[in-house]
């Protein structure tokens, strides 16, 4: 059980990849639009060659051709207006901030559970509150040193990533039998959201010119590190415990160490200034939330 935290640990570090790596293509001269559209068009053929080996793909595909326009929709929503947003805010908070930021997924979660017959958590929307609060703090001090532009660019791209990603993702496990693995599902909706990025990589391609060979490196990076390894482990991990609440709970929590992760890679490798007290008093709040909502979601 030790074990699957670890993993927990290991793929949250990975993920992180994905806030540092878009902030420092950033501040190399990329643009947020590269960044997005080459982490999916890199990670496409990392799982189509797991995927094969693994499944093969008559299953997926012929799951996809059932219901081609469900696919295309909630793909579409649950990665590409996941994905490009976070990498827009990266163009504009430091690689923490985002990071922090993305945990209101949690409660975009929880608030989103009545369109899936669920009843709302008091105790969950509690702990939600808690990473509000959180978010909060830190977003009052991104407006008092860089102004409410700033916070705007960060926190209304964040919102709108936080809903659709677990929207679009609830989605497609509704839509997807109990035949297709988690892996082929996350195959299958890489594949389906490409005419998202495809049209993306277009309008970057005239609006911005071509990605330099350090951005689409970088973003190959991101691809491998945070769309497959992170992906790989965090669902090893789940897969571990996911007969045991309590372990399963304590897994779910170590999404939080993406926050820590973050912030030490934003200070060693990009030169990020440390948080004052204010921001990490946010930060504090935000992994206590996400502890939080962990544990109480074992009283479910």
């Amino acid at each position: 059980m030790k074990k699957a935290v670890i993993l927990g640990i290991a793929g949250a570090f990975f993920f992180a990849f994905t806030f540092v790596l878009n902030k420092s293509m950033h501040l190399s001269g990329g643009n947020w639009i590269w960044s997005a559209s080459l982490r999916y068009l890199f990670t496409l053929p990392i799982l189509a060659v797991i995927v094969g080996q693994r499944y093969g793909f008559r299953n997926i595909h012929s799951a996809i051709g059932n219901t081609p326009k469900q696919w295309l929709l909630w793909s579409t929503v649950g990665f590409g207006l996941f994905y490009a947003p976070v990498a827009f805010a990266g163009d504009h908070g430091e690689a923490w901030l985002v990071a922090a930021s993305w945990q209101i997924t949690i409660t975009a979660g929880v608030l989103l559970s009545p369109l899936f017959n669920t009843k709302i958590s008091m105790r969950n929307l509690a702990a939600s509150a808690v990473i509000l609060l959180g978010v909060f703090m830190l977003q009052t001090r991104e407006i008092h040193e860089f102004g409410a532009s700033s916070a705007v660019y960060t926190l209304v791209p964040i919102l709108i990533a936080a809903f659709a990603y677990p929207l679009g993702n609830r989605k497609m496990m509704l839509v997807c039998n109990s035949e297709i693995s988690t892996m082929e599902r996350v195959y299958g909706m890489t594949l389906c959201s490409m005419p998202f990025w495809l049209i993306l990589s277009v309008y970057g391609l005239f609006a911005k010119g071509a990605p330099s060979a350090g951005q689409s490196f970088q973003a190959f990076l991101v691809a491998l590190f945070s769309g497959v390894t992170a992906t790989l482990l965090f669902f090893k991990a789940t897969d571990m415990v996911k007969t045991n609440i309590r372990w399963l709970a304590a897994v779910e929590s170590t999404q939080a160490f993406e926050v820590i992760f973050s912030l030490l890679g934003g200070m060693l490798l990009l030169g990020e200034a440390i948080p004052d007290m204010s921001g990490i008093a946010g930060i504090s709040l935000i992994v206590g939330g996400i502890v939080l909502n962990s544990l109480f979601s074992l009283r479910h």
